[in-house]
């Protein structure tokens, strides 16, 4: 049997002419906006705050940054704007450590398992730690 794979998945169906749905929207929305301002400010403030509305909506209509519409990247700037953010400091542990503390350490780590000797050495290589000469590394 033989099945067609739909293709072209991903683009967007062009309905209103050469545009899709979502961007006659946003340029019909931008273009009611726009129209409304022009018509209730006096010119001069109209233009100044038309600008930027029609510049939007071009770009949520249009504009891709690395590949995905612009209002995903819109999205990602508000929230990470708006939302709270707690950074917390820690102070990295000082990773030398003596005698004494590896004594105690080799106390509770076995040194051999029952099995053969290179289990015994495996299990040495990925518990013990390799940088301290003075570790047990399961050698008689």
């Amino acid at each position: 049997m033989k099945y067609e794979l739909p293709q072209f998945i991903n683009i967007e169906d062009k309905i209103f002419g050469p545009f899709s749905f979502t961007q006659f929207i946003y340029l019909a929305g931008g273009g009611g906006i726009s129209y409304f301002l022009w018509q209730v400010l006096p010119l001069i403030f109209a233009v100044i705050v038309i600008i930027p509305i029609v510049g939007l909506a071009l770009a949520l209509a249009f504009y891709k940054v690395n590949g995905r519409p612009f209002i995903h990247m819109l999205y990602a700037a508000t929230t990470h704007a708006l939302k709270s953010k707690f950074y917390l400091w820690h102070q990295k542990q000082d990773r030398r450590t003596t005698k004494q503390d590896n004594d105690s350490i080799n106390e509770f780590i076995p040194t051999t398992r029952g099995g053969s000797e290179l289990n015994n050495i495996a299990f040495n290589l990925d518990i013990l730690d390799m940088d301290d000469p003075n570790a047990n590394r399961g050698r008689k």
